[in-house]
């Protein structure tokens, strides 16, 4: 892939005003930019996510050297190829204003606004920015009271107990016993997922053993597959079909165990990213029922289940499949859980993850890939991680302001598809989700791709080979940007 390919800018005169005149600039100016990346793409390994973005990149900085008008830009060009919601940006407000609809207050709610900051037309108040700094400072003193000082190092590098009772004792609403020693703080969920192969991985080669194979389900998502070739595992990928909702079956499941006796580690993100599809109870009660039979045989497997989207679907939902997830206790003591509030609080900067694990031997023994890696957890971090806890402990209808965030834009997102798609002709089939995630999962025609698909309608999506699957799917987020429907 070559960088920016610009064109010479054109005179401030040259340019037509009116925005129909500009946006009719722009998306010639897409078409353009589409197409020399696609002849540039076979000269390049880079992964398909990046020649993605690094085009919408180009093509942004293309329309403002030749001067175009911004909003033009912004209408007809749409980067949906990165999942995370960025509040500052939200415009939608259903309903009264200021009301429970008005989603633009959540920058304010959630304390990401600074004080007075302009959101879409309506002022940060400032409330929630000093509430969180003020709750920072009780539960420094909570800890300082407990014995625990955050500033100072961490030998165990796992973080404060506070904390972490109170994360293992939130797993009892999923039919989940644990103690503050079976939980550890990252930075992010795949900050954990990486500390916990990177320890599987010394764990083996202690015992002169290989770290064996890591199972991942296509279409999924693809980091812990890099983190996983970095520590030594095999990867192995076991593509799952549209007709079972692009799920991991407890058949498949069965068959490639019993294939392929290397396998270590079951990687099982239980709402999936890309499809917004979710496991049933029954479905994941199954896939446990697996790892036991086989564990009855002497093939022991650790199931590391992702968690990132629990929380951005039905709240009754989400408990039914994680107690389907919990339902063998059997496999209770190879089960690692891996969350945060990047997805489900959309709080992707701030980095607040962490692992339950099932065994808490097991989770000690983790301890040392912890603290070889950051040595000891920030305090400021661990503070600020408190006081979300403590918000949405105490304003649990912000998590559902957010589920109805995302519920809102998938909605529009489909119907912009289905518009585009009368339009051009361009998908197969654009899958319905679960009310979950922040993404849709659309099959396209024969003889589209995602840069067709970019240049016809301005938006970028990722292509299904980024997720280990087919380029005949395409992978949008409603993160960053509002849907705008002309």
């Amino acid at each position: 892939m070559t960088t920016s390919q610009s064109a010479s800018p054109a005179s401030p005169a040259a340019v037509p005003t009116g925005l129909d005149a500009q946006r009719l600039l722009v998306r010639e100016a897409r078409r353009e930019m589409v197409r020399r990346h696609r002849a540039a793409q076979t000269d390049t390994a880079e992964p398909p996510i990046r020649v993605m973005a690094r085009l919408v990149d180009d093509l942004e900085r293309e329309c403002a050297a030749r001067g175009f008008d911004l909003t033009a830009t912004r209408l007809e060009i749409v980067n949906r190829t990165i999942g995370d919601v960025n509040v500052r940006f939200i415009s939608e407000c259903e309903g009264e204003e200021g009301g429970p609809g008005d989603y633009r207050l959540l920058g304010d709610e959630l304390g990401i606004a600074l004080p007075g900051e302009d959101l879409n037309g309506r002022p940060a108040s400032g409330e929630g920015y000093h509430w969180l700094r003020d709750r920072m400072t009780e539960e420094e003193r909570r800890l300082l009271d407990a014995g625990y000082d955050p500033r100072v190092y961490d030998i165990q590098g796992v973080g404060n107990p506070l904390l972490r009772g109170r994360l293992a004792a939130d797993m009892a609403r999923w039919g989940v016993t644990a103690t503050a020693d079976q939980v550890a703080l990252g930075l992010g969920a795949g900050d954990c997922i990486d500390k916990i192969l990177r320890g599987l991985a010394f764990f083996a080669h202690r015992r002169s053993e290989s770290p064996g194979a890591v199972l991942f389900a296509a279409p999924g998502f693809n980091m812990p597959e890099l983190q996983a070739a970095t520590y030594g595992y095999r990867l192995h990928r076991v593509p799952t079909l549209a007709e079972d909702r692009f799920k991991l079956t407890d058949t498949l499941l069965a068959r490639h165990l019993r294939e392929n006796p290397d396998i270590t580690v079951v990687y099982l993100t239980v709402t999936n990213n890309p499809t917004s599809l979710a496991y049933t109870p029954d479905e994941l009660a199954a896939l446990m029922e697996v790892v036991r039979r086989f564990a009855d045989r002497g093939h022991h497997v650790h199931v590391l289940a992702d968690l990132a989207y629990v929380g951005t679907g039905r709240p009754a939902e989400d408990e039914a499949r994680m107690r389907g997830l919990a339902s063998v206790p059997e496999v209770a003591d190879r089960m690692i859980y891996v969350n945060s509030f990047s997805k489900t609080r959309t709080l992707t900067g701030d980095r607040f993850g962490w692992a339950v694990f099932g065994d808490t031997a097991f989770s000690v023994a983790m301890r040392s890939s912890w603290m070889n890696s950051v040595s000891c957890l920030p305090g400021e971090w661990q503070l600020r991680f408190m006081a979300y806890d403590t918000l949405f402990r105490q304003k649990p209808e912000l998590a559902e302001k957010i589920r109805g965030l995302y519920r809102l834009r998938r909605s529009r997102l489909r119907t912009q598809l289905q518009s585009f798609d009368r339009e051009h002709q361009l998908f197969e089939h654009i899958h319905v989700d679960d009310d979950a995630t922040i993404y849709t999962w659309s099959r396209l025609r024969a003889g589209e791709d995602c840069f067709s698909v970019l240049e016809k309608t301005g938006i970028a999506g990722i292509p299904g080979s980024t997720f280990g699957y087919s380029d005949d799917y395409i992978r949008f987020s409603v993160g960053i940007h509002p849907v705008v429907i002309d």
